[in-house]
């Protein structure tokens, strides 16, 4: 088993609105980025678990788990003109773009706050909380992930 990390803006997207999904499942579409295209695509597998992670609101935090329940697949949205992640060098015969599902595990009973997140020694080597870190899917270790679990219970 593999531990990520998805990033949303609460105001797209909130993790709140996986409550409303059927199955609490839902696809995460739009991302435009090849490395993290790349991860979706080839390293998550179904079981995984991940944080979902409010980001650009203050303040930024982790929220929540959710897991992977299907593997990576085309994005659909890379082919209707009419949506906003549209790309027109993408066909049904050469995707550009991947998404996997997600369902809902957990909202944490309180955020966990990126600046807790980066005081926290335990946490050093957090992808997250390295300097210009962007990425809007990435890796979380093992430990880090346990740690961070502990931390939400608290």
């Amino acid at each position: 088993m593999k531990y990520w990390l998805f990033k949303s803006e609460p105001n797209v997207y909130p993790i709140e609105a996986m409550l409303k999904e059927k199955g609490k499942t839902t696809f995460w579409d739009g991302v435009r980025n090849y490395q993290a295209r790349n991860i979706m695509r080839d390293e998550m597998k179904k079981g995984d678990l991940a944080f979902f992670y409010h980001s650009r609101v203050k303040p930024m935090a982790i929220v929540g788990v959710v897991e992977i329940v299907k593997e990576g697949y085309p994005d659909h949205t890379q082919f209707d003109a009419e949506d906003s992640h549209y790309d027109p060098k993408a066909t049904q015969d050469s995707p550009r773009w991947y998404m996997v599902d997600i369902k809902l595990k957990e909202i944490f009973d309180r955020p966990l706050t990126l600046v807790e997140l980066k005081a926290e020694e335990k946490l050093d080597g957090l992808a997250l909380t390295a300097k210009g870190s962007r990425l809007s899917v990435q890796p979380v270790s093992k430990k880090h992930f346990d740690h961070i679990c502990k931390m939400a219970k608290k």
